[in-house]
């Protein structure tokens, strides 16, 4: 029996205009063509995982708000992203509109249940991560109502020019200048 033939996008980045990104490409049309996936678009970055914005990112967000194909192909999971919440919103917007998403040489791959399982797992420790931070940020609130100064005192805090309060020496530039102001030189 044939497999039924699923429409895929693939998605490749590299950090620098020196590395090609048609490696990455090549390899991830021959898997799509090992699965019997038809390739909807090649999207392809040249720039920093860790900017959240990207235009071939965005454009794909766009497009599968569409629901233009229902898999996206990745090299590594990195090639997608670099923070744990970038991935997982990106991820999650992808499940909601019944898109998967696999990473060929790594693996994940949430058209599994073990997939979708490791993802449900890293969701749960980004909530988790989420609580601690407002659990925090409260706390933070209950000190400062106390009085408590959290953290370095500041300037303002403490009446004074910013943390530093030794007197700087002056640069040996800054010295003959103002020298030769003074002298008329």
């Amino acid at each position: 029996m044939d497999k039924i033939t699923k429409k895929c996008a693939i998605y490749n980045r590299v950090s620098k205009g020196e590395q090609n990104p048609e490696n990455q490409a090549n390899a991830l049309i021959t898997f799509a063509s090992q699965q019997n996936y038809n390739v909807y678009k090649v999207y392809t970055d040249v720039i920093t995982g860790k900017a959240d914005s990207r235009p071939a990112l965005n454009e794909l967000m766009e497009d599968s708000r569409k629901k233009l194909f229902t898999i996206v192909l990745i090299w590594k999971i990195d090639r997608l992203g670099r923070s744990l919440k970038h991935l997982l919103n990106i991820v999650e917007e992808w499940q909601k509109h019944g898109i998967d998403f696999i990473s060929i040489t790594q693996g994940f791959d949430t058209t599994t249940a073990s997939g979708k399982m490791v993802f449900s797992i890293l969701g749960a420790i980004a909530e988790f991560e989420r609580e601690l931070i407002v659990e925090r940020t409260k706390a933070g609130f209950i000190y400062k109502k106390d009085g408590t100064v959290i953290g370095r005192k500041t300037g303002k805090q403490v009446g004074k020019r910013g943390k530093d309060h030794n007197p700087r020496r002056k640069s040996g530039y800054l010295l003959r200048w103002t020298k030769n102001k003074k002298t008329g030189g």
